[in-house]
């Protein structure tokens, strides 16, 4: 058996989400479906984080075992086509070393999240950015998230049905920013919560439209309970960026 790492990107629109699932069509399902048609046999495809439906990727980092040594290319190539007819492609594929995982090996992931906050609704980006139709403080939005960074227990901003081990996690950046009528949100740790960006986005999203303070955030985590933060921020503007592992 030979393992082969894959970098993908999708259009979240059109799945349930990445894990296969009895109530739609999901990322997992096409891409492993996809493989048994051209080498002949199912196979397992697993991926470094488990996107809900509606959040997209630009990088989501996966793996799967192949029952031969397969040109890199031409894997890439006829997974592809076979998955034409989706919103999801294969950008890269490699051969890796057998104990690399997708999931477990990663040391390192990067999401964005976009918000249009323009009057008029997107056409372009329709289903790819949180649409509010009130202009946002983005400097206050900036020091909202200051409180985030760093080493915290991120209780307050985990999903009910989260099932991480601990809600302590260390948030590298999360880095806000205007250009034009769009606001981006860039964020980085080794690993997150349940929608814990889209939680801290609903919340910040406070502070920016003016009914929280930046130190609400603040309060809001220091309380650990789910039900004083803000609402869940919708998967549309979500994005998987990247997935980093050892060199």
């Amino acid at each position: 058996m030979k393992r082969y790492k894959l970098v993908l990107e999708y259009d979240g629109g059109g799945f349930v989400g990445w894990q296969r699932q009895n109530s739609g069509f999901s990322v997992q399902q096409a891409v492993e479906e996809a493989f048994a048609k051209f080498c002949g046999h199912p196979v397992d495809v697993f991926a470094a984080g488990r996107t809900d439906s509606g959040v997209h990727a630009m990088g989501q980092v996966a793996h799967v075992d192949l029952d031969k040594d397969w040109d890199t290319l031409k894997i890439r190539e006829a997974l592809n086509w076979h998955l034409k007819p989706f919103g999801a492609q294969a950008l890269t594929v490699d051969e890796v070393d057998p104990g690399f995982h997708a999931r477990f090996s990663a040391i390192h992931r990067v999401y964005l999240y976009r918000i249009c906050d323009r009057r008029a609704r997107p056409v372009l980006d329709k289903g790819r950015v949180w649409h509010v139709g009130t202009r946002l403080d983005v400097d206050a939005m900036r020091a909202g998230a200051a409180h985030l960074v760093g080493h915290h227990d991120f209780t307050s901003f985990r999903a009910s049905h989260c099932q991480s081990a601990s809600p302590v996690k260390t948030l590298l950046r999360l880095d806000i920013a205007r250009q034009g009528d769009e606001i981006t949100a860039w964020v980085e740790a080794r690993s997150f919560l349940h929608h814990q960006v889209r939680n801290m986005m609903g919340s910040l999203k406070l502070v920016g439209d003016g009914r929280w303070t930046p130190d609400d955030i603040g309060e809001a985590l220091a309380a650990r309970d789910r039900r004083v933060a803000g609402p869940t921020a919708p998967a549309t503007g979500l994005y998987l960026v990247r997935v980093d592992y050892p060199t």
